[in-house]
């Protein structure tokens, strides 16, 4: 892709400012039904009604003027790059096996699968398909898990890097009840990660992300050694798993007697606070999603994967209740798609389940600030604040017959919002733009 200094767009614009809540605040959004935005050097310049963002645009130097490249996306709908807050870019070969329990699934699909990726060809390979996929499935920016192979999480830095994509990932620490042939140990995975850290963190947007896989797969000694690392670089992230399944918290307490709950685990040994995201977080507690607000530990909500597995339904509505930020998060392989459209329509029925139905606009802002907030990315993406960094994807309803035909009837933002979730999936991504520049364009 040939850099662009200066691009206009036109469409019809909504992005969050916060979240909308349970009530689902009108306020908490903007939408522009005809919009622009200008975009310099990657970043937002102008986002607003079209008229004023030509105004801004005119005022520039002509020059510039004559050199931006333009893009018309009138009639269709202008977001934030969708966050995706929790997949495992190895697993993508193995998404749609046939499921029992969590347990179960990592012995029979997870494991052998990331064993392929001893071979570097193989991570390299498996690394260009999914970025590739994530942004025909307009996502921007992800939380990802490799393989306890270096090499794995540079396959999949190299990969983003080419794509200018703003990306966490780190290598899987797993140091005990694992197979063999994926066993690392404290020391071993101390001196990759620093080796990762000293190469990936912070080159572009690029960033670390401490991986030890759950606690289960990591003795006292390595999780010592991930809360050491966490607490000396100082802006480090941190990603792992909590509370999925009733057979692996029951396991936690037997590995850990001493400790007072699974996430008590983390937080003995330094796993929590911000920047720290743990998926699933189904069976919680009261005061552990207290204690994950207070100490502002996030949790990733794996809608696909949980109801795929049977391992329960998350409560959004009480974890934003008690403050916890949230992100929306595929899980593939254990989830069923890398859609995040697909992944929302989930996502409200699990709510559903729950007894809180998750409402149209809080969906979205799930799936793009809210995303970005669970990160600790909220300065740099997640809506069009001027200044942040120009990600965003064009969503075209129209491209599903069935979608369109709903859409003709709706009379409101979220009503459209509402059957785009239900309804829709990575069929709508008409294009998606990385720091403004078209990085997914679909054909035809």
């Amino acid at each position: 892709m040939s850099k662009v200094d200066i691009c206009l767009v036109r469409g019809q614009l909504l992005h969050f400012l916060r979240d909308p809540g349970q009530e689902d605040s009108a306020e908490a959004c903007e939408y522009f039904e005809d919009g622009g935005l200008l975009v310099r050097d990657g970043l937002i310049a102008h986002a607003g009604p079209w008229d004023t963002t030509l105004t801004a645009f005119q005022s520039l130097p002509a020059a510039e003027q004559e050199a931006a490249e333009r893009f018309d996306y009138r009639g269709h709908l202008v977001m934030p790059g969708f966050v995706d807050t929790h997949i495992h870019y190895p697993q993508v070969g193995v998404t749609g096996s046939f499921g029992r329990q969590l347990l179960d699934w990592l012995t029979d699909y997870t494991f052998p699968a990331e064993a392929a990726f001893a071979d570097p060809a193989v991570a390299r390979h498996t690394a260009e398909f999914v970025i590739s996929r994530l942004l025909a499935h307009g996502t921007t920016t992800a939380s990802v898990f490799a393989t306890v192979h270096a090499h794995s999480a540079d396959a999949f830095f190299e990969a983003a890097e080419r794509h200018a994509l703003r990306m966490l990932c780190g290598k899987v620490m797993m140091d005990r009840n694992c197979p063999e042939n994926l066993r690392d140990t404290a020391d071993e995975s101390a001196r990759d990660c620093r080796n990762l850290i000293e190469r990936w963190h912070g080159r572009g947007r690029l960033r670390y992300t401490l991986t030890p896989r759950f606690a289960p797969t990591s003795s006292p000694e390595q999780l010592a050694v991930a809360g050491e690392l966490f607490r000396a670089w100082g802006n480090l992230h941190l990603q792992s798993h909590l509370a999925e399944n009733a057979a692996e918290i029951a396991w936690v307490r037997e590995l850990f007697p001493d400790r007072r709950s699974y996430l008590d685990v983390y937080a003995h040994h330094g796993l929590t606070g911000p920047r720290s995201i743990f998926g699933h977080c189904i069976h919680l507690s009261d005061e552990e999603r207290e204690w994950m607000a207070q100490s502002q530990t996030a949790a990733a909500f794996c809608p696909t994967s949980n109801l795929f597995l049977g391992s329960g339904f998350f409560d959004y509505a009480a974890a934003r209740a008690a403050g916890v930020h949230t992100g929306l998060a595929t899980d593939v392989g254990g989830g069923t798609s890398l859609s995040m459209i697909r992944t929302l329509a989930e996502a409200y029925r699990v709510s559903q389940f729950a007894g809180a139905a998750l409402p149209p606009l809080r969906a979205w802002y799930l799936a793009t600030l809210g995303g970005a907030e669970a990160l600790g990315l909220a300065e740099y993406i997640g809506n069009f604040a001027v200044g942040k960094e120009a990600d965003f994807v064009v969503l075209a309803p129209a491209n599903i017959p069935e979608l369109d035909w709903r859409l003709q009837r709706s009379n409101s933002l979220p009503e459209t919002l509402f059957a785009l979730a239900l309804l829709g999936d990575e069929r709508c991504v008409q294009a998606t733009h990385v720091l403004g520049r078209r990085a997914h364009q679909q054909e035809g």
